[in-house]
């Protein structure tokens, strides 16, 4: 058993994804009335589960090695031909890793909820394994079923533990990502089905597979409607706001920090890598998607006057980001575009964390309300700050080194004309500016003036031991991966070195 345990033969990934959810279904096991048990047992299967994670990772993965590595295959359903087929490589080792780091930090985020806590406390354990299980399938068919068993849990955390508009939100967001999925499922029939009298479903085999040029652009167009959805990229970005205006702030952190990547993981593991041609042929219209993006979420931004929709416009704005490197077609823009994955996804968890926090002191959603908080709470106003500057990307932070790493990737990009490539550079730079401008109007809005002693009972306490653990465990990434990003770009560098060697065949 020792020598199962300390070698690759040990089952680590199936663990690692049945794990939280087998966990989580005994909960419904413990008293009913026992909120601090189901708390602490929520809190303590997270950090198991983080902790095995990190152990796997650290003993058993080589990060010189582009290939997969810790490959399970199963025979799950044997006239469909279809496998529990799961494995690694560079590319999904960080966004698993944040997955587990921030689902840790949002359940313990998650203290004040008392109502149903048992089935909350459930759906985030079940999300937990959907986005590891999306991470890391290598069958093309499990990644779909991965990725729909994420939709229930956040329709009901919605529905049930949403603000006052929660009904009309938790439609909108199943309606846009259940109507989303059908293009993806069609996407996987379609190219597991293609050229075969049996069903093709393994990663490995579809990324060695060919098409005809106009069926490569029917996969690649449905698929980069499906992930576009959820990134999201314009203009099916309409549900986000209004899910987070909504969302509980635990939730929230779950959203911003893991689900959006997903869509992000999605158009890299299967538009670029098993439909290459296509996605050469797209990339121009990805790069000014995601030009225009930057700069109309970031204007949208400024006029919003909830603050968790504030917040949630600059996530849509961040993600620009990322499709740019994605189109970019060169070895820097998608490192950039994979340290934006994991930097945004520290970085949005944090902010709609303070943001609900703050939101619980105030019972105030409107920017137009507040002012004065930062005499009243001034531990919070200082970790807001801060956070707000990475979001800005002040140097030093995550956020910095991820968009001037995508700047260097568009610039360096031998796909385009000089001219085009000035252009997009210019307008980016347009949205760097907007960014600073609804970050410090927001600072300013929220915790400068005096409107806040005009309210009764104005003493709120400041932010206590948990709340700040919370808000510092991410800052401590935050800074440094901003200081060293060679903590992301050592798992990455060399899948994206393959990556683009097989797109350029």
């Amino acid at each position: 058993m020792y020598l199962i345990f300390t070698t690759n033969f040990f089952p680590w990934l199936t663990i690692i994804v049945v794990f939280p959810i087998y966990a989580g279904s005994l909960i419904f096991l413990l008293p009913h009335k026992g909120n601090k048990i189901i708390r602490w047992y929520t809190i303590y299967i997270s950090v198991i589960e983080l902790l095995l994670t990190t152990y796997a990772f650290s003993y058993h993965f080589q990060l010189n090695d582009p290939l997969i590595q810790l490959t399970e295959n199963y025979k799950w359903i044997n006239f469909f031909d279809f496998y529990w087929r799961l494995g690694i490589d560079g590319l999904s080792i960080a966004p698993i890793l944040l997955t587990g780091f921030i689902t840790t930090l949002a359940t313990l985020a998650a203290w004040p909820v008392t109502r149903e806590s048992r089935l909350f406390y459930f759906l985030m354990l079940a999300m937990y394994s959907g986005q590891i299980g999306s991470f890391s399938s290598q069958d093309i068919l499990l990644f779909f079923v991965m990725w729909e068993l994420e939709l229930i849990p956040v329709y009901i955390l919605l529905f049930m533990w949403g603000g006052k508009k929660r009904l009309y939100s938790a439609t909108k967001f199943i309606l846009y990502t259940a109507g989303s999925s059908i293009f993806l499922l069609m996407g996987v029939l379609g190219i597991g089905l293609y050229g075969s009298n049996e069903p093709t479903l393994n990663f490995e085999t579809l990324s060695n597979q060919s098409y005809s040029g106009i069926l490569e652009i029917i996969f690649y167009f449905g698929f980069l409607i499906a992930f576009a959805v959820k990134s999201p990229i314009i203009p099916l970005h309409t549900w986000l706001p209004d899910t987070h205006g909504e969302a509980h702030y635990s939730t929230c952190m779950l959203l911003a920090g893991i689900l959006l990547k997903m869509g992000a993981y999605g158009l890299i593991r299967i538009n670029m890598e098993l439909l290459p041609h296509a996605h050469s042929l797209f990339s121009p219209w990805l790069i000014g998607l995601g030009t225009i993006q930057i700069i109309y979420a970031a204007s949208t931004s400024l006029g919003q006057r909830n603050l968790k929709k504030r917040i949630a416009y600059s996530s849509v704005s961040h993600m620009g980001f990322i499709i740019i490197g994605i189109g970019s077609l060169s070895d820097t823009g998608l490192n950039g575009s994979v340290l934006q994955i994991i930097s945004h996804g520290f970085i949005g968890a944090a902010l709609f964390f303070l943001a609900g926090t703050s939101y619980d002191r105030i019972r105030l959603p409107y920017l137009e309300e507040m002012g004065g908080m930062a005499i009243s709470i001034p531990k919070i106003f200082t970790m807001f700050s801060i956070l707000s500057m990475a979001s800005l990307a002040l140097p030093g932070m995550s956020g910095f080194v991820a968009e001037l790493i995508v700047f260097f990737g568009i610039i360096t990009s031998q796909k385009y004309f000089l001219m085009t490539k000035i252009i997009i550079t210019f307008l980016m730079a347009i949205g760097l500016i907007l960014t600073p401008i609804y970050s410090l109007s927001m600072l300013r809005q929220t915790f400068y003036g005096y409107k806040i002693f005009n309210v009764l009972n104005s003493n709120f306490l400041d932010s206590g031991p948990r709340e700040l653990f919370v808000s510092i465990s991410i800052l401590i990434p935050v800074i440094g991966i901003g200081i060293y990003p060679d903590l992301v770009f050592s798992f990455s560098v060399e899948k994206v070195e393959a990556i683009l060697s097989h797109l350029f065949l």
